[in-house]
């Protein structure tokens, strides 16, 4: 009897990975296609007009989506974040984020976008039950930005979708993230805090990382965050902030004169991947367990071929039980060389 109640139990505790991490984030694709052809993300070169994304069919439908954040709930997930490519390019978004809210145990549902749709959209999601949104914006400089954009994007059609969700008033609020390279877009940086500081907007600024396999990127095109924070802080000064739970991202700061608070994600200079708790869901239903993953679980067919809920929440509990990523660390220890693995987009950011 006793050896039976031990299994149930080992059965039923929240599963740990190798390096003893728990599950609490989940990132969902819900679309593979973006309306922006940002160099560091989706290129022209590769994403231009002859490349075949996936058909509507062979992405995750809503129920499906629904059904897998069902799942993972009583696996430790309390946190989901739509992303893409694009997730406003999905149709009837808000339905989706309608259904999330009601899955027992999520208590934090958010979005990333690029931000061109968000204005018309920003009050439906609100009203849905979207907690939190995260634009992508790069730099403040319209040239710049149509550049960074590869030419598909207008800075002011961002900078309204950010007003509207400022607008309506998202319970968690609105963040910005800005991915920074050196010589492309550092000398903006001061332009972006000045505009956002003492709105309640929080800008996060990300160094540039190996993500995909089309990006050309090079250390030397990263600029430490800690240099970005000492060029900042002469000019407003700043104050570390506590993480507000184990395993944060961002490192934040406030501003010494109460005008808010900014964050940097500093992947390359100081990784975290000690305390990382995310996995990700690819548009056409694939689970990854590092945003530089080479290879994911293919759950959608699991799903299409009948498999009840025991079997998948079995199958989510085995690939987080036997996750060792540890990328960014493995990097260090690297000296920067790189390894094939999925594009950013597919599985988002």
């Amino acid at each position: 009897m006793n050896i039976m109640r031990a299994s149930h139990q080992a059965s039923t505790m929240l599963p740990l990975d190798r390096h003893g991490r728990p599950l609490h984030d989940l990132r969902i694709s819900v679309m593979d296609r973006c309306n922006f052809r940002c160099p560091y993300c989706m290129p022209e070169s590769t994403y231009g007009e002859h490349f075949t994304f996936l058909r509507n069919d062979e992405r995750l439908d809503f129920d499906e989506i629904a059904r897998l954040c069902r799942l993972a709930a009583p696996l430790g997930v309390s946190k989901l974040r739509l992303t893409g490519g694009e997730p406003l390019l999905r149709p009837h978004l808000a339905e989706l984020v309608a259904r999330l809210r009601r899955v027992e145990g999520i208590t934090d549902l958010a979005m990333t976008t690029n931000g061109v749709l968000l204005a018309r959209h920003a009050s439906e999601l609100r009203d849905a039950g979207l907690d939190r949104i995260t634009v992508s914006l790069d730099t403040l400089d319209p040239a710049l930005f149509h550049r960074m954009s590869g030419g598909r994007g207008a800075l002011e059609d961002v900078l309204a979708g950010i007003e509207a969700a400022q607008a309506v008033g998202f319970a968690h609020g609105v963040k910005i993230n800005t991915v920074v390279q050196r010589g492309v877009n550092e000398h903006t940086v001061l332009e972006l805090v000045e505009r956002f500081r003492g709105t309640g907007t929080v800008v996060r600024f990300i160094e540039y990382m190996d993500v995909g396999n089309h990006n050309a990127w090079s250390a030397d095109d990263v600029v430490p965050s800690q240099a970005l924070i000492e060029r900042i802080g002469a000019r407003w000064p700043l104050q570390p902030v506590p993480p507000k739970y184990a395993g944060e991202v961002a490192t934040r700061y406030r501003f010494a004169d109460g005008a808010g608070e900014i964050g940097t994600i500093a992947s390359i200079s100081q990784p975290f991947c000690g305390g990382c708790t995310r996995a990700r869901l690819s548009s056409e239903g694939k689970l990854y367990t590092c945003l530089f993953a080479a290879h994911g679980t293919d759950l959608r067919s699991l799903m299409r071929e009948g498999a009840g809920d025991d079997a998948i929440t079995q199958r989510l509990r085995e690939v987080w039980l036997h996750r060792s990523d540890r990328y960014s660390e493995e990097r260090a220890e690297r000296h920067g060389r790189r390894k094939r693995k999925i594009e950013m987009h597919y599985i988002g950011g």
